[in-house]
């Protein structure tokens, strides 16, 4: 009996069978067929591949990848954005500049009420401006700033130390403002552009004159001397009075300075008593006076150390003319 005899008397349901279609042998595995193939015969059938897929997919794959790790770093700080155009180290942010304008003017008109003269020694193009330092902050910088944008319109290009890099507010300020870590190279690059360029070659000593010696001026740094000969352009010698009073230093604190990641932090009558409140320079009148500049061709032939010593004694003379005393005796004066 047949199975569809079977289910027909009643030995199971009546419903035709649905025969399933016959299915495909399964080949039988060759390792020489199924084997990968080796380079070198990748490389044989790369060539009779079509350049689309032979050339271009790899490249994609690679691309890809680049393209996301590219993100990944970005998203981490590594790098800069792939899109973002190089940033021009002496560009000046014009509207950060508009924002702090009215504050640095209220400074120097009502805080500071800056009193300035030898505007007929401002030049037309690139120089080096050589200025005694003074005061915990560097107001006296910014106020030579503001009087050169209001007496001729001109930006300032101040060099700062290489600490400022490490405070990220600070720098990010600095540079919208234009103002550079002092190198060879930012000197150079300035002085191309014909910019004015604002050197304090006493460097940190500035800051650090203790109140009793505050008018005496410490070496100048012989760099500037070395670059204005280099690229033949006059140097300005400027004379502040003032800043080295708005923070009179009483003496120093080494061990705070270190925690802080500072350079130098001194003890003042206000700081650190007061706290932050501490480090507003007290209300002193300014006193700036431009010299008459020292010409390039003086420059010429004459070695940096004594460029150097030559304007620091002029400012010197300035410093102590500002301050109504006789003139120092220097037995280095010619």
């Amino acid at each position: 009996m047949s199975i569809a005899q079977h289910l027909s008397h009643g030995r199971g349901p009546a419903y035709p069978l649905v025969m399933e279609p016959p299915r495909e042998p399964r080949p039988v595995p060759d390792p020489r067929r199924d084997a990968k193939p080796t380079p070198e015969a990748r490389r044989g059938h790369d060539d009779e591949a079509p350049a689309d897929v032979a050339d271009e997919a790899p490249v994609d794959v690679w691309k890809d990848a680049l393209d996301g790790l590219r993100a990944r770093l970005r998203e981490q700080g590594v790098r800069p954005a792939a899109t973002a155009p190089p940033r021009d180290p002496y560009a000046i942010d014009a509207a950060t500049l508009e924002r702090v304008r009215p504050l640095m003017d209220w400074l120097y008109e009502t805080w500071f009420r800056v009193e300035s003269e030898g505007h007929e020694h401002l030049p037309d193009g690139p120089a080096i401006f050589v200025a005694n330092h003074g005061g915990v902050l560097p107001f006296d910088g910014a106020m030579l700033i503001t009087d050169g944008l209001r007496a001729r319109d001109r930006v300032m290009r101040s060099l700062v130390d290489r600490w400022v890099d490490d405070l990220p507010g600070v720098r990010t300020l600095f540079q919208a403002l234009g103002q550079v870590i002092g190198t060879r190279e930012h000197v150079r690059g300035l002085l191309e552009r014909g910019e004015w360029v604002l050197v304090f070659p006493e460097g940190m000593a500035g800051i650090q004159k203790r109140f009793a010696t505050r008018f005496d001026l410490h070496p100048f740094h012989a760099g500037f001397a070395r670059e204005a000969a280099l690229a033949g352009v006059p140097i300005v010698p400027v004379g502040l009075l003032g800043p080295e009073s708005q923070a009179p230093v009483l003496g120093e604190l080494p061990d705070l300075a270190r925690r802080l990641g500072l350079p130098s932090l001194p003890l003042t009558p206000t700081f650190p008593w007061l706290g932050p409140l501490g480090l507003i320079p007290l209300p002193v009148t300014y006193r700036i006076r431009y010299g008459a500049p020292i010409a390039a061709e003086d420059l010429a032939g004459r070695l940096p150390a004594e460029i150097a010593e030559r304007t620091r004694r002029t400012v010197q003379g300035m410093v102590d003319d500002l301050l109504g005393r006789a003139p120092r005796w220097d037995p280095a004066t010619p």
